[in-house]
């Protein structure tokens, strides 16, 4: 771990894109999906098309705002295309792990955007290395593209695809231009979010559905765990193929509590709507009296929003009001790289307004607690312009293990739950009170059961085989299947 931070190898959270349009170029609507999914990765954003000749691509460190000129969208010509934001985690932090990632063989060209993150990484790049494949990153996204190159050398486009799937194990959504036809692929137990759109002239995939909202598209559904969608040309419409099949799904519930844009629909539920049913769930485990609910903007909002109703209907006499104003051009704080750097983004980030908490008890909702440092600095901020008491409540349950799926929480030292008692957790950061919401009523708000959830940071337990970590379920070396003539096709959507 060169950098202090957690596992070996990179991880991502990140966002990814691709369209098949009738006749206009791509680079613009692709553009501005990755704007609506800037929230996702602020490293570097990118683009890859190509116009029935060649491939063209721009890559760049940055914002999608800074990374493109209106020259570079003009160069991008062709009207199929994929594009990528990138995350900044452990890793390389510069150009060699920017995407989409090209590579050109015999077979023709790729341009891959990868969200996810995985574990069997370092057998395959030495696997592929050995065979006389050179890398030029340590990412794991190069090693998917190697990996469908050799096999798209030996076989066609959708044996290619089943034959990666069986090799690379861990969370993945793909975006992959071949030449010019753009594909999506999810891994088999749909980790991490992808969704279809249809646009006026053509079709899209991406990580959520708000960047098809910016297109003026419509939300067909989201792709299946294990499922193929291949985009044909011209913007005709897609074709499935529903290549492994696995009894449970492993959904990434931070998506919902933390990640996604609150107007997004994932795995068919609008977030929003699922972070107020979280609030209204954690006022009805461990509400508590207060004179006013503030939330932690942005994410926090709708939870205290459902937590305020929820109080409400049962006759508490609380306010909901926006204690906390938001500096919008200060990033996230737990993704900044030094401690330092964190404590002093909390204060640039968060000014409460005194004539809202002065002299008022007053219940903080926030989606989560990771390191401890913003809750600590939030009572301390509060308690400074007069609050009386402060108690906090959190919208999920405590963060106890790293991720290993694709999103960069903190080392195990680092996250304070991971050896604190709930009560040690509150005396840490100085409040009256603190609550966590349950994994139980985190999955009836989400629909699901927890067999169908990636728990692995709540629970320590993963759904994947990640060396020297538990799991409590199979290891995903999913059995798909390549005898000639067996393309693993369960219908076709047009």
């Amino acid at each position: 771990m060169p950098d202090g931070r957690h596992p070996d190898g990179p991880t991502e959270k990140c966002g990814v894109v691709g369209v098949s349009l009738d006749e206009r170029d791509a680079a613009r609507p692709l553009y501005y999906a990755l704007y609506a999914l800037q929230h996702r990765g602020q490293e570097s954003a990118g683009i890859v098309t190509h116009d029935g000749f060649q491939q063209h691509s721009h890559v760049e460190m940055g914002l999608v705002g800074d990374a493109f000129e209106a020259e570079d969208l003009e160069t991008l010509k062709g009207a199929t295309g994929v594009g990528h934001v990138r995350y900044p985690t452990a890793g390389s932090v510069n150009s060699s792990c920017a995407q989409p990632f090209s590579v050109s063989f015999k077979s023709g060209s790729l341009g891959l955007s990868h969200n996810g993150n995985l574990v069997n990484t370092a057998e395959l790049r030495e696997e592929l290395a050995a065979s006389g494949h050179a890398f030029t990153s340590d990412g794991d996204t190069e090693v998917i593209a190697h990996e469908l190159a050799r096999n798209l050398l030996e076989a066609d486009l959708i044996r290619a695809v089943k034959r990666t799937m069986n090799r690379i194990h861990g969370s993945y959504s793909l975006t992959i231009a071949h030449d010019d036809t753009v594909l999506g692929v999810r891994d088999p137990q749909g980790n991490r979010p992808l969704c279809i759109g249809e646009l006026d002239d053509g079709y899209i995939l991406a990580s959520e559905s708000a960047a098809i909202d910016v297109l003026d598209g419509e939300l067909v559904r989201d792709v299946r765990p294990g499922e193929l969608v291949v985009l044909e040309g011209d913007g005709a419409g897609f074709d499935s193929y529903q290549l492994v099949e696995r009894d449970n799904t492993a959904h990434c519930f931070f998506e919902h509590v933390y990640f996604a844009r609150p107007d997004s629909r994932i795995d068919g539920q609008l977030v929003y709507d699922v972070r107020r049913e979280l609030g209204r769930q954690l006022w009805v485990e461990s509400g508590v009296e207060s004179d006013v609910v503030l939330p932690v903007p942005d994410s926090g909002r709708a939870f205290a929003s459902g937590y305020a109703e929820a109080a409400q209907a049962e006759g508490a006499e609380v306010s909901f009001a926006e204690g906390l104003m938001k500096n919008r051009y200060v990033g996230r704080t737990f993704i900044m790289p030094t401690q330092d750097a964190r404590e002093r983004a909390v204060r640039l980030k968060l000014n409460p307004i005194r004539d809202v908490v002065e002299g008022k008890t007053v219940t903080v909702i926030d989606d989560s607690i990771v390191r401890g440092t913003t809750s600590t600095q939030l009572v301390e901020l509060l308690r400074d312009v007069g609050a009386e008491e402060v108690h906090m409540r959190i919208g999920a349950p405590p963060i106890v293990a790293p991720c290993y799926m694709g999103i960069d929480m903190a080392s195990r030292e680092e996250l304070i739950a991971a050896g604190c008692e709930t009560d040690a957790i509150r005396e840490d950061i100085d409040a009256d009170s603190l609550a966590y919401l349950s994994i139980d009523a985190v999955a009836e708000a989400l629909d699901s059961t927890r067999a169908d959830l990636c728990l692995g940071c709540v629970t320590g337990e993963y759904p994947y085989d990640i060396q020297g970590e538990s799991t409590d379920r199979d290891v995903i070396r999913p059995d798909i299947g390549d005898a000639a003539g067996d393309t693993g096709v369960a219908g076709s959507d047009d």
